[in-house]
């Protein structure tokens, strides 16, 4: 009997551990699987993957100089941001994958926030909602003529009052001007008019 329990305990044991690191590796609602991307030749290159214990130590450091900061960083899971040079043997790929994710976002259920074709540049912002109205995640893909493609997922907890400062933050200009509160005061106004 004690080695039949042995192994029943043993087994379970291995059964947690294996269904921890199958939650560990699920996908968060606001994340997005980019692909993966590679350095080519000396084009520019840049990767910042940011979990949640990085995230969650810098909200430690920014907490008494700038509490709305430490507040937004508190509710963020995952930052990603990739940056890749073009080059003549990358800039097909790069805009095939930049449309095939954006259609991806909106297939998905994301809403389209930002669309703008100006001077070479082509940019889009996505958001993921919950039912609440929760801001789960934060898509921007970029493409800039004959310069660069970027690729940033924001994952957490965003309220619509922080995506100015977050825009603010990661230098994402599209995301500065936002002003969500007022917005919602227009709103409010214009439902109590009716």
């Amino acid at each position: 009997m004690n080695c039949r329990t042995a192994i029943v305990a043993g087994i379970s044991i291995i059964a947690l551990a294996a269904s921890s690191s199958l939650r560990a590796d699920a996908v968060e609602p606001g994340q997005i699987d980019f692909g993966t991307f590679n350095p080519s030749g000396d084009s520019e290159f840049v990767e910042v993957n940011l979990p949640s214990s990085l995230i969650a130590l810098a909200a430690k450091f920014v907490e008494k100089q700038e509490p709305e900061v430490a507040k937004l960083l508190s509710g963020l899971k995952l930052v990603r941001v990739n940056v890749i040079g073009l080059t003549e043997d990358n800039r097909s790929d790069l805009e095939k994958r930049i449309k095939k994710v954006r259609g991806e976002l909106s297939g998905k259920g994301w809403e389209r926030l930002v669309t703008a074709q100006k001077q070479g540049q082509d940019v889009g912002v996505f958001l993921k909602m919950d039912k609440d109205s929760a801001v789960q995640g934060l898509a921007v893909t970029v493409i800039e003529s004959g310069k660069h493609a970027v690729f940033v997922n924001v994952v957490g907890d965003i309220k619509p009052e922080q995506l100015t400062m977050l825009g603010e933050r990661l230098h994402i200009d599209q995301l500065k001007g936002l002003h969500p509160e007022k917005a919602e005061k227009s709103e409010k106004s214009s439902d109590s008019e009716n």
